[in-house]
This record gives structure tokens, sequence and C-alpha cells, in this order.
């Protein structure tokens, strides 16, 4: 959105963009609580300049039948997968999860936007009722949180007619997006995204910098391996703290409004830091479809830069099929165990088979939800008959 405004505006088809976030969503919800109905302002007589629609479905029908559809459920799935590549314990990463919360909620305690003031140690993310393994209910964005924001793009032109001083100008530097879709399930790869390692790589090499040159970085959080996988694909050193708002669990609304309120203080916090350059990324879906962004007082020495790597990330993209329950052997590939309430209520399980090809299956057996929680259980040999799935 931010790439495709800012080329409009230096192409010079449009002068001001203002986008908008959040508000729409909160009268609804405020209007389901309150009884009171909510309506659309109608808009006769007006016809877009440009539509923009997703390309694919981003669930597969199988994840669907399977439940497979929450984002907790999917990102704990994408969390599990990027543990076992990296060969880390069930609890030291359970541990580093925690940490990492912990250290964002302690930005957010600093920020006076931010919805949440409280700085959360890690043991009491660890210790908060589990949602999906290994995710708690600390580890996530919150879905009530009443917030909006609002970014005015325009030109400096108009900025300097309507007299905006100077000091209060943030430039983007540089956009790149990538909208190729393939559904969780069907990716070779689940803790790897080549659209943000395509992404940030062309952001940087059109501002002329190197990772560990970025001052300010605001990484979208929903979720703990969001932040983890973009750290690795960006370039950035693991341990960098990935925000200056505080994130999306303690900072921020749900959902792509975040973006907006992270881009407005990470203006907030290039005005105080003159000459520096913030880097502001955005996910849709299970990190489906990325975007990066660069920003600072400074101009583009050759104007804003907006560059699409979709047809790059897809090349990068490896598919494999997914298909109804079989019988027979087979590896996990990831897995998550749900919880209602205060236990666990199945576990949910991506397997490849012998010929190469993946299925979803389910178990409600306590032993094995138990087993899958204290044990690494991607890579697991299994047998999948009807209706059961055996750890062997």
């Amino acid at each position: 959105m931010f790439g495709r405004a800012a080329a409009d505006i230096a192409a010079g088809r449009a002068d001001v963009v203002l986008i908008t976030g959040g508000e729409a969503r909160y009268r609804a919800l405020r209007a389901s609580i309150t009884g009171q109905q909510a309506t659309d302002t109608p808009q006769v007589g007006v016809t877009p300049d440009s539509v923009l629609r997703p390309a694919e479905d981003i669930l597969d029908p199988l994840e669907l039948q399977h439940g497979l559809v929450t984002p907790v459920i999917q990102y704990a799935m994408i969390e599990n997968a990027l543990r076992a590549a990296e060969g880390v314990s069930v609890n030291a990463h359970q541990d580093e999860l925690a940490a990492l919360g912990a250290r964002m909620s302690q930005v957010a305690a600093a920020n006076p936007e931010a919805w949440s003031r409280e700085a959360v140690s890690a043991e009491t993310i660890r210790r908060a009722r589990t949602l999906a393994f290994p995710y708690t209910k600390l580890h996530v964005s919150q879905w009530n949180v009443d917030q909006a924001a609002g970014l005015i793009l325009c030109s400096v032109g108009t900025a300097r007619a309507v007299g905006i001083p100077r000091e209060r100008w943030v430039f983007p530097l540089a956009v790149a997006e990538s909208n190729h879709m393939l559904p969780l399930s069907r990716r070779r790869v689940l803790h790897r995204s080549p659209g943000f390692a395509m992404a940030g790589g062309r952001v940087l090499q059109r501002i002329g910098r190197r990772a560990a040159d970025l001052k300010h970085v605001e990484l979208y959080s929903c979720f703990p391996s969001a932040v983890r996988i973009q750290l690795r694909e960006l370039g950035l050193p693991l341990d960098r703290l990935p925000t200056v708002c505080g994130g999306m669990v303690f900072a921020g609304g749900p959902l792509n409004n975040f973006v907006l309120q992270a881009q407005v203080k990470m203006a907030q916090v290039l005005r105080g830091d003159p000459g520096s350059v913030g880097l502001v990324t955005a996910v849709s879906g299970m990190i489906t479809k990325q975007g990066v962004t660069a920003w600072s007082t400074e101009p583009p020495a050759d104007g804003v830069r907006f560059d699409d790597v979709t047809a790059e990330t897809a090349a990068q993209t490896e598919a494999v099929e997914l298909i109804a329950e079989r019988t027979g052997h087979a590896t996990v590939v990831s897995y998550t165990v749900v919880y209602q309430g205060a236990a666990p209520e199945r576990a949910l399980l991506l397997c490849q088979l012998e010929d190469g090809r993946r299925t979803l299956c389910d178990s409600t057996d306590p032993a094995v939800m138990d087993a899958l929680m204290r044990e690494e259980g991607c890579g697991r040999p299994v047998r999948i008959t009807v209706g059961q799935i055996d750890l062997t």
C-alpha cells in the first residue's frame, strides 16, 4: 500500500494520499457489543481508480477441512518447523520465545501510545494460557485492541504549500513487495520466506545499505515466528531488538492496521534522529505476502523506488502436493497441539507420505499430544491408520 502510493506520488499520478486503518472494524466491533447496528457510508457514483484483489486463495481446502484456519495454529506450525530446523530443544525454544516477548514488552512500556504499558517477564509469558503449542496468549497479537492510525503521503510541493516544517518531513526511500500466494501446507520449506529475502535484499540494494547499517527496525510481529523468520531472511542479527514501538502483542491492534501505527511511531523516531534510516515490514496471511519499506528524514537521491518481486519469489518457492488423508507410513513435517480453554484438545500434524506428497492428520490421544509437547515431533516417523495416528 505504501509503495504503490509513494510510486503514484513520485510519478505525478497523485499528490496527496490518505491511508487509514482500524476505524471501520472497531466501529463494527463496538456496535456488536452495544447492540447498535453499524452502517456503511454510501458512496454513490464513485468509481475506484484501481482495485486490488488477491491472486490466489490463502488457505487450501484440506486446511479448512482439518481446522488449520486460525493464524495462531498456522504460525505455531511455522514456529515448530523453525525450531526443528535449527536443532533447538523444546525447552530452550520456549525460553527463547518468552525472552523475545519480554524484551518487546519493555519497549511498549516506554511507548505512551502502546495499549499495554506493563513490562512483562519472560516467566509470565511462558506460563500464560496456551493457545496452540508452543504459543501462549502473551505470544500473540490481541484482537480486542481498539486503536486506529492514519498516514498522509504527499508531494514536497504540497508539504511546502500547507506550511509543514521541513524538520517534520519523512521520506519513503524504497519499497519492495511480493504477492506470491501459496498455502502453508503446500510449501516445501515452512520455516523460510523467500519473499522477505527478495524484498529485503532489493530495498537494501536500492538504498545502498547493509542490514547491519539499519539503525531503526520495526518488523511485523503478529507471532514470534514472523519476527524470527524476518530476522533471518533480512540478514539482521538474531539478537536484534525488532521494534521501536513494542510490537503487535503489546503496542498495537491486529492485522495490518498495526503497520500504520508502527509507521507513525517510526516517523516520530526518525524525526528525533535526523538522517538515520528506518525499516518497516508488513505481512499478509501466514507470512504469505511480504512488504519491506525504508524511510528517512533525508530524501532518496534518485527518487523513491518501488519493486514488485512476486515473480522472483515464486521462482524460489517450491510447492508440494497436498492430498486427503491416506493410511501408511509418513514423517511429521510440522505440528501443533491446539488447546480449548486450559486443556489440550487435539494435535494437528502435517505429514509427508512415502511418495513425497503431504497430508494433514488429527489426533485426540492424550499420549500423542503430551509427547509432541515434551519432545521434538518434526521429523518423527508416524503410522497413519483410519481415524488414528501412531507415533513410532
